[in-house]
């Protein structure tokens, strides 16, 4: 009895410590590209502009969890819009031979790295200090849609004269496609670790629709690799649920108009539970779309609404 407790304790002894060094471990970079523009570090967070000053259009664009600003580039890529692109607290930001620019208007976020609401207070200073267009739209993919939905709560002023599309989206109330049990949270580092050796594998590749496209496989292959860290995708992970359990659709109040975009065939967030809360938006339209993955830019490209006439 001695030697089995003794060998029980070893062994928790010895993931305890692999916990920790997964936790602790900087991720490769696995993906990125020659930019032409400006990059902004905003606490552990970054912002990239590029296009003329002076456009008809800014967009901003804000990736989903564990994902990168490349998931806009290809719909974005009108030369005369002026696109700005935000990296989320502690990820790769994909661009080679980064170099920042200084401003005085950057202020470190006062929220916790790795959260919603730090990532939202990013997006608020790029649409206050770099959205010049005459006509703004946000876009938020998955997270990026709580980001969107967070930034308009903490600065309803500058969300006034924005349209926002909320792509497939973390809502308040809403649930993953699978619910898994609060004790498997603690397996969340072993989970990154795991999905780093296969991107896509048989057990996945369902959640990710179509796969014969070569651009999309790049970008699912590098989801795993993107946050710098095993501590924030665990961050990522465990703030998500907490948001959508405890926002109330109050939230919804902050936008003055755009478009959520719920895709039937999702399989990384429940179609069901974000169309019913979306159904509580009041000022947005929803746009059900009926054959599609969670990534709906990439599948179908032709659902997000155009860009507004001047």
């Amino acid at each position: 009895m001695h030697i089995l407790i003794g060998l029980i304790g070893l062994i928790i002894l010895i993931a305890s410590s692999l916990r920790r060094w997964l936790l602790r471990r900087e991720t490769p970079q696995m993906q990125a590209v020659d930019f032409s523009g400006e990059l902004y570090q905003v606490g552990q967070a970054c912002i990239a502009r590029q296009g003329p000053e002076e456009a008809e259009h800014s967009v901003i664009v804000m990736p989903g969890f564990v994902e990168n600003f490349l998931y806009f580039t290809a719909y974005y890529q009108d030369p005369a819009l002026q696109l700005i692109m935000l990296t989320s607290a502690d990820y790769h930001v994909p661009v080679n031979r980064a170099r920042y620019l200084k401003a005085d208007w950057i202020s470190p976020p006062r929220a916790r790295p790795g959260t919603i609401a730090y990532d939202a207070e990013v997006l608020n200073q790029a649409l206050e200090n770099l959205a010049s267009g005459r006509q703004v739209r946000v876009h938020g993919h998955s997270r990026g849609g709580a980001v969107v939905l967070e930034a308009a709560r903490q600065r309803p002023d500058l969300f006034s004269r924005v349209e926002v599309v909320l792509e497939a989206p973390v809502l308040p109330q809403g649930k993953p496609y699978r619910e898994a049990p609060k004790a498997a949270r603690w397996f969340l580092p072993f989970f990154l670790f795991a999905w780093q050796q296969q991107p896509i594998s048989p057990s996945n590749r369902h959640l990710f629709g179509p796969l014969d496209d070569p651009r999309k496989r790049e970008l699912i292959g590098a989801l795993p690799f993107n946050p710098r860290h095993g501590s924030t995708f665990v961050a990522n992970a465990l703030d998500l649920a907490d948001w959508m359990a405890n926002t109330s659709t109050d939230i919804y109040q902050h936008l003055r108009r755009g478009a959520i975009l719920v895709p039937a065939k999702d399989r990384i967030l429940h179609p069901s539970a974000m169309l019913h809360s979306a159904e509580q938006a009041e000022n947005l339209q929803i746009i059900q779309i009926a054959d599609c993955s969670h990534l709906i830019t990439l599948d179908r490209p032709d659902c997000i609404p155009p860009l507004a006439e001047a």
